[in-house]
């Protein structure tokens, strides 16, 4: 089937737009690129891009953010529609939505090949997206998995491919169909582990859901020290992925850093949040706190809030203490 020169990438729903980009992008793997964000393109900067080139190779150009194009930027691109060459492919990225509609809707009479990424809202879609994901991992997994799957996660389109990619990577050794027992099984773990929910609104840098998760998670009997292991688990992540190659896809990192690709993807997320110094500050506070609830310190719980407190206020601030 031939790779179509005109894709439009349509919808509100962000998971499944990075996959279907995600999936684009694979099947033009030897294409020279050029990407554009659409809110920062200048007039011109579209023409520059698309404009003949003096050598054969296929190219590609990918626009996010149509939405937020200027309208200049949007008579440009309709413009050049007749000038392109031959060997230029071409990718636009649509949020949704009413902002830009008339430039999608001249894209869609030109003939772009669109993929639709609206929101999933019922359970027959979200299931073919459950078994899609699994396939993409070459996993199979059995109806009973899927329903159970289904049911266990909420509306977060992100967070259902994560718990796919998660369970996919946890049975990998153990058997070749996946049931409705490893998926209850990875939803117990996560019932059990609370104290990854204040790992991740540490991570986040978000103190106000820090202090709240830190104490459901000490009034249901969570260990303190089962809560800075889990901590210092993200931190350790974080570290090892900081190092990683931007460019690289998760899958590709996997094997090297003994990761899942979706703890890499989740780490990723969050070091757009963390600066030069914020890793050995985590570390510092995590040893001392781990000291304060070993009898360190008179009051072992407030050593350990103290310490949570300091590194997502630090995350916060978007700096670490000199």
């Amino acid at each position: 089937m031939a790779i179509s020169r005109l894709l439009l990438i349509h919808g509100s729903e962000s998971a499944l737009a990075d996959r279907a980009l995600e999936n684009a992008l694979a099947e033009r793997s030897g294409f020279e690129r050029s990407l554009l964000e659409g809110s920062e393109i200048e007039p011109g900067r579209y023409g520059d891009a698309v404009a003949p080139s003096l050598f054969a190779e296929q190219r590609l150009v990918v626009v996010k953010d149509l939405q937020d194009v200027a309208a200049e930027v949007a008579e440009e691109i309709l413009r050049l529609f007749d000038q392109l060459d031959a060997n230029l492919y071409l990718i636009f990225l649509h949020r949704g939505g009413v902002k830009g509609k008339g430039l999608i809707d001249k894209l869609k009479k030109l003939g772009a090949e669109t993929i639709t990424c609206e929101p999933l809202k019922k359970q027959s879609d979200k299931a073919e997206f459950v078994k899609s994901e699994f396939a993409r991992h070459g996993r199979k997994i059995s109806s009973d998995a899927i329903t159970a799957l289904v049911e266990a996660t909420g509306s977060d389109t992100r967070e259902l491919a994560a718990a796919c990619s998660q369970i996919a990577f946890d049975t990998i050794a153990s058997k070749a169909v996946i049931d409705a027992e490893d998926v209850n099984r990875h939803y117990q773990g996560r019932v059990e582990a609370t104290g990854f929910d204040v790992a991740d609104a540490v991570m986040a840098g978000d103190p106000k859901r820090t202090l709240i998760s830190l104490r459901q998670a000490l009034d249901t009997g969570t260990d303190p020290i089962m809560i800075i292991s889990a901590i210092a688990t993200s931190v350790r992540t974080l570290a090892k992925v900081v190092d990683a190659p931007r460019n690289a896809k998760s899958f590709e990192l996997a094997g090297s850093l003994g990761l899942a690709p979706w703890q890499i993807d989740k780490a990723r997320r969050q070091m757009q949040k963390w600066r030069p110094g914020m890793i050995t500050f985590a570390i510092q506070e995590l040893l001392r706190a781990d000291i304060g609830v070993k009898g360190g310190e008179a009051d072992p719980i407030y050593a350990l809030e103290r310490s949570v407190l300091a590194i997502a206020n630090t995350v916060a601030a978007g700096r670490a203490p000199v």
